[in-house]
């Protein structure tokens, strides 16, 4: 496992697609209400993307495997128990007391920024709400153990436990990556482990911590689209995302929202 290090000129075009992400989470917040179907968010984040932010919304077209059929749309939109990679769709209306993830990726300059955010559909059910809540600090308690020098698994060991103390489970199957020039890169950064193994972090490096937390068990399945990804249990799922680079102590939060304390 190999992580690239990035220069100043490629830092500053990734701190420029790490901001014009966050904005169009920051956009399409007012949108989110009963009654919208998860196709017309995708609509109103592309327009925004492409037209606004002059940027390419990275997931539309894309294959992660051969002969996989492309992503057909802008953006990702996981309601309830999906747990990643929902695809927006005409007839998939949300109503209250829903959670939604939406997952950004924008190109700016050939530089990915990709971050995701949680929402509530109207008032959501405690649990929903508390397990977003959760799953939103197991994200910042993965942020506090990234600085170089650290291991990639006591980023995952640091999510992991706070999970599990909390009662919820992690997904394993999918992960944080290296992001850059390249949408998915090395490392891959799994959201469960041990702390002081696998790979030490370096000055330079970025990539994503995006942990999927679950209400059951952690277990999932791919639907028949080869894209989306439930719980095998149908109980709820929350993430959340952030594009990072690391620093000589601690990261910098290059999707960092407007709602956010950290620098």
């Amino acid at each position: 496992m190999v992580a690239k290090l990035n220069t100043e000129e490629e830092i500053a075009k990734m701190r420029v697609a790490g901001k014009l992400a966050a904005s169009v989470l920051d956009m399409i917040g007012a949108h989110v209400r009963p009654g919208v179907s998860t196709e017309a968010l995708d609509e109103i984040c592309h327009n925004f993307i492409v037209d606004e932010l002059d940027c390419t919304p990275a997931p539309l077209n894309y294959s992660s495997t051969p002969g996989q059929t492309p992503f057909p749309k802008s953006i990702c939109t996981s309601v309830n128990h999906v747990v990643c990679h929902g695809i927006p769709a005409a007839k998939k209306i949300l109503k209250s007391g829903d959670s939604l993830n939406i997952d950004v990726t924008v190109i700016k300059d050939g530089y990915h920024g990709d971050t995701s955010k949680m929402f509530f559909v109207g008032k959501p059910s405690v649990l929903c709400e508390r397990l977003v809540r959760i799953t939103q600090e197991c994200l910042y308690k993965g942020i506090e153990a990234v600085r170089a020098g650290a291991r990639l698994g006591d980023i995952g060991y640091a999510i992991q436990t706070y999970a599990e103390r909390n009662h919820f489970s992690v997904v394993r199957e999918f992960c944080g990556h290296g992001i850059g020039r390249v949408f998915h890169d090395e490392p891959q950064v799994v959201h469960y482990g041990r702390p002081n193994t696998l790979i030490t972090l370096e000055e330079g490096m970025s990539f994503t911590i995006e942990p999927m937390i679950n209400a059951g068990k952690r277990h999932v399945k791919i639907l028949p689209d080869r894209w989306t990804v439930v719980t095998k249990d149908h109980k709820l799922s929350a993430q959340w995302e952030h594009t990072l680079l690391v620093t000589t102590d601690g990261c910098e939060v290059l999707t960092r929202r407007s709602d956010e304390p950290f620098g």
